[in-house]
């Protein structure tokens, strides 16, 4: 008994052995170390679409954030997510308008930033003194005129669902806003519509085409989430009579009503502000995409005809974020839909 124990102790270590060799042989493949990194130095005279700036002074834009450093029962962090500010502000700027930046309490609302995600645009902004001062001496929304804007835009992040919904002066500016200008919001930022009413109590949601963040998105980041918030977007959304548009987990949608503009999700950034930007009556600033935009395309070309698709998408982009697309193998590993896993990692290892 005692050599065939030794003899299966060896063979099972020589299988284990093999199958790590098999990882790390695959990890390397991936070449990892030499993804592209952030310039934690970056500032805003080293980034060329800002130097493309219009000349024309073209009015005034309101950026709401939560001013909610922890909620729910369980006091978990929330805050505002930084890269649907930094990226929404400096768009905004390019294109002509002035940004505000206002919160529930004023002074420095909480930001949740993950490096991981941060870009040099973001950096910049960190690193911009005048848009560091707007961001750490924010308006209070009490204070807020809104005769001065041509458009309020609410910013994402998890504190958005907690003192944004049925804060009164965030109605009373979105209702005064949405008669001359444009309202937009992004990824959590939409739950700042669901409870604004209009005059005659009708929600100010009802029968528009809008989305957020999904309920698929919440619960997979988060299993307890009906738990952690006090409703879950969508579902809210739904309640309230909106047209709820989504598209796939984590990737770029926006929804354009008339002058309601609402993207999904943090990826959505982008298209979200330069939808606003047309509906204000601007063509946006022409600019290059973001590896993380170009990775995003890759995965939506993947979700509409497979692999042949994304690489036609892919052969057609300088760069992407390799990161970004093993994100979305691991997702789809995790929901056992292992030819997606096998197809996107491979879509990552060109």
């Amino acid at each position: 008994m005692t050599r065939t124990f030794l003899r299966a102790t060896a063979w099972l270590a020589g299988i284990l052995a093999m199958l790590a060799a098999l990882g790390w042989g695959y990890y390397l493949s991936l070449d990892l170390d030499s993804i592209p990194k952030a310039n934690q130095h970056a500032t805003t005279a080293g980034l060329p679409y800002l130097k493309q700036a219009v000349n024309e002074k073209r009015g005034r834009i309101l950026a709401i954030v939560s001013s909610a450093e922890r909620g729910g029962p369980l006091s978990k962090k929330a805050g505002y997510e930084l890269t649907e500010l930094s990226r929404a502000y400096y768009a905004f700027k390019v294109n002509g308008y002035e940004v505000d930046i206002a919160s529930p309490l004023g002074g420095r609302p909480p930001a949740s930033i993950d490096t991981d995600d941060l870009q040099d645009l973001d950096y910049a902004f960190l690193n911009d003194a005048e848009a560091q001062a707007k961001a750490s001496q924010s308006l209070p929304l009490a204070r807020v005129d809104t005769a001065r804007y041509d458009a309020v835009y609410v910013v994402g992040g998890k504190g958005a669902m907690f003192d944004l919904p049925g804060n009164r002066d965030v109605a009373r500016i979105v209702l005064d806003v949405a008669q001359r200008g444009v309202v937009g919001a992004v990824c959590h930022g939409p739950a700042a519509l669901l409870d604004v009413a209009m005059a005659d109590g009708k929600p100010f949601v009802a029968g528009k085409r809008m989305t957020g963040f999904t309920n698929d998105e919440e619960l997979f980041l988060d299993a307890n989430a009906r738990a952690r918030f006090p409703f879950l977007l969508q579902d809210r959304a739904l309640d309230r009579g909106a047209r709820f548009v989504s598209a796939p987990n984590y990737l770029d949608n926006t929804v354009v009503d008339g002058r309601l503009v609402t993207g999904q999700n943090s990826w959505s950034t982008w298209s979200t502000v330069e939808a606003m930007i047309k509906a204000l009556g601007h063509a946006p600033v022409a600019r290059e995409p973001g590896p993380d935009e170009n990775s995003v395309r890759m995965l939506a070309a993947y979700q509409r005809g497979g692999l042949a698709a994304a690489r036609a998408e892919q052969a057609s982009v300088p760069q992407f974020d390799k990161m970004l697309v093993l994100m979305h193998a691991l997702v789809a590993a995790m929901e056992w839909r292992l030819a997606d896993a096998f197809q996107l990692q491979r879509l990552a290892n060109r």
